[in-house]
């Protein structure tokens, strides 16, 4: 039966969630509070030339992006051109540098020379991760885990040993490599899960192996370029974008989701799929239908915030790659400040990522496009006087990296973003930026439901729900919703 669905929000599961629905032959209506979509992915332009993507930077798991056209007939080369980057990144370290090869036999002859015996080590680590990505991205997580029966089947409980829930990453990684460059290297991809390596299921090594072995690219023209191949596929399907569009409450009537008051407009709907921040998407309900209190919310474990700083230089940057790590501090002090204090990081560690290298249509010819991003902790005290401490940090450790004395001095263009922005434009909670911690203790069944457990119609979906926080999560989270929702 046709019905009419809303979707709150536009990042990529609100995106997905529309595409899949629409394709299943509903009326679907997306709404978007802010003036451009794609949520984090969002992009903007400044009047001197240069483009920013706002969020996303790293493009792995090129597969499961690419199913996602699949499934509407189409293919990612019909939108964008997808460059491999090589070296992947590299990583600054204080006392040496380390350039990741794209082709993985050259990777295999980086770690060898690393530490001896590391290539053999690495091919075991990579065919163990290769497992994991394929039960674990192909089959684990495109469940709607509303129970534990969900993975009652002959091919998962057999992997179950192998995919290592109880054994922690931090551990996993030492089985194989002792050569602390290399530890980080590996540790690097869970940062962004949320807790530190020693918290991390070792399953998340499937990490590596979407990253390195599948390989880092990027998309020509930036990460923008996929929101908008996803608000073309559902254009084309019927889906109606509204921009400037906030939705203020979701009304309950006979104790099903009715209407969205949008604008301080009422608007009815059959099913409302919210890839909103869970929490906040709550709050726009009254407290006896809300699936959970302030109080769990209080003892979840989340992912990092950051504290990002977009750049335009006049000049070139030398000695600068696509992308660069500055790992040149302890990763486990960073970590612990982040996760456990809850404080400003003392000896902080940085990414940047400076996508003119590769697209000259990023910045004006002769010029540079610099995205900057340290991991903070969400809620942190977020002050102007703050931002610019790190910043100048950030730009000292740029300029011994590279070479080049007084950047500050070429920079034609600035803006910074921290967590009171990741609540004004978001709703996030606490300012977070990445969602939940992928703990043992929030994973799958154990994350906030997919569905409202007392509205049947009201369904969530994006990275504080099931599978997670990612871009290729967020795009399997709204295939899942929108299936869910066409059982109501």
């Amino acid at each position: 039966m046709k019905k009419k669905i809303a979707i709150i929000g536009s990042g990529f599961s609100g995106l997905s969630a529309a595409a899949y629905a629409a394709k299943d032959g509903h009326e679907v209506h997306l709404f978007e509070k802010n003036a451009e979509i794609g949520g984090r992915a969002r992009h903007f332009k400044t009047s001197n030339g240069y483009t920013f993507d706002m969020g996303p930077s790293w493009y792995w798991m090129p597969d499961i992006i690419e199913a996602f056209f699949n499934d509407f007939g189409k293919k990612t080369s019909d939108f964008y051109s997808l460059i491999p980057l090589n070296p992947q990144f590299e990583m600054v370290f204080s006392d040496s540098v380390m350039q990741i090869p794209h082709e993985y036999e050259d990777m295999r002859k980086l770690f060898e020379e690393t530490e001896a015996g590391a290539a053999k080590k690495l091919d075991e680590f990579m065919e163990d991760a290769q497992y994991k990505y394929e039960v674990g991205m192909k089959d684990f997580v495109n469940k709607p885990c509303h129970s534990w029966f969900e993975f009652v089947s002959p091919k998962i409980a057999k992997s179950a040993l192998k995919l290592d829930l109880l054994t922690n990453f931090k551990r996993f990684v030492r089985k194989y490599f002792k050569d602390p460059k290399l530890i980080m290297l590996m540790e690097f991809p869970v940062i962004f899960l949320g807790a530190a390596p020693k918290d991390i299921p070792a399953l998340y090594s499937l990490m590596n192996y979407g990253g390195y072995k599948l390989g880092t690219w990027y998309p020509m023209g930036g990460f923008s370029k996929i929101i908008d191949a996803m608000k073309q596929v559902a254009l084309e399907l019927g889906v109606t974008i509204n921009r400037n569009s906030n939705v203020e409450k979701i009304t309950i009537e006979r104790g099903k989701a009715s209407s969205l008051i949008i604008n301080n407009q009422e608007h009815q709907f059959d099913n409302i799929i919210a890839s909103s921040d869970y929490h906040h998407t709550e709050t726009l309900l009254p407290e006896e239908f809300r699936n959970y209190d302030e109080n769990y919310w209080e003892k979840r474990t989340f992912a990092p915030s950051c504290l990002i700083y977009y750049l335009g230089f006049n000049a070139k940057i030398p000695n600068l790659k696509h992308h660069t790590l500055f790992f040149e501090n302890d990763l486990e002090l960073h970590t612990h400040e982040i996760y456990t204090d809850k404080k400003w990081p003392t000896k902080p560690l940085f990414y940047a990522c400076c996508p003119s290298k590769t697209d000259p249509n990023v910045a004006p010819e002769n010029c540079e496009n610099l995205f900057l991003l340290m991991p903070v902790a969400p809620g942190i005290d977020d002050s102007e006087e703050m931002r610019e401490k790190y910043f100048y940090e950030m730009i000292s450790r740029i300029e011994k990296h590279t070479g080049e004395i007084d950047l500050l001095s070429k920079i034609d263009y600035k803006k910074s973003y921290c967590v009171k922005d990741f609540q004004n434009d978001y709703n996030a909670y606490q300012g977070n930026a990445y969602g939940l911690a992928n703990t043992l203790s929030q994973t799958a069944v154990l994350k906030p439901s997919i569905r409202n457990k007392k509205i049947k119609n009201l369904l969530y979906t994006g990275q504080l729900t099931v599978p997670g926080p990612g871009v290729p999560p967020s795009i399997i989270s709204g295939k899942i919703a929108a299936q869910e929702s066409t059982k109501n």
